[in-house]
């Protein structure tokens, strides 16, 4: 899992939108050092993951929908990753050709990154979106 630049804008997106105000994509393009296609289309990201509003028409823009202390590390991750797995085999329906060729036998590895996954995403959850952006 690694946080791409995607996330990073998405995190921006977010401190711009914190404190309640509507602002548009041109907006927060220019105030965020975003490309406006790029911006528009994690908007739609964070919309479909239920994190902003977009509000269309001459007065539209875009909104928070859930407040920043509701929303954590590991939650925006997963709305904006496609993938977020430390390790390839742990993709659903991965096709590990080590254990085809080894009988389908335990790979340690994959039970050890396994665990490392399961603490990375539990550690991701504990930190909300205000605790990162601005140390609340």
């Amino acid at each position: 899992m690694l946080i791409t630049k995607e996330t990073d804008y998405a995190l921006r997106i977010l401190r711009a939108l914190a404190h309640g105000e509507q602002r548009t994509t041109a907006q927060l393009s220019q105030s965020e050092q975003i490309p406006h296609q790029f911006a528009y289309k994690i908007l739609k990201k964070l919309q479909k993951g239920g994190m902003v509003r977009i509000l269309r028409g001459a007065d539209g823009g875009c909104i928070l929908a859930l407040g920043l202390d509701q929303i954590t590390l590991y939650q925006l991750i997963q709305v904006m990753e496609q993938d977020t797995a430390v390790s390839v085999c742990m993709l659903p329906g991965h096709l590990c050709q080590w254990r085809q060729a080894h009988g389908n036998t335990v790979c340690h590895t994959h039970l050890y990154l396994t665990s490392v996954q399961k603490k990375l995403n539990q550690e991701l959850a504990m930190h909300s979106l205000q605790k990162v952006l601005f140390g609340d």
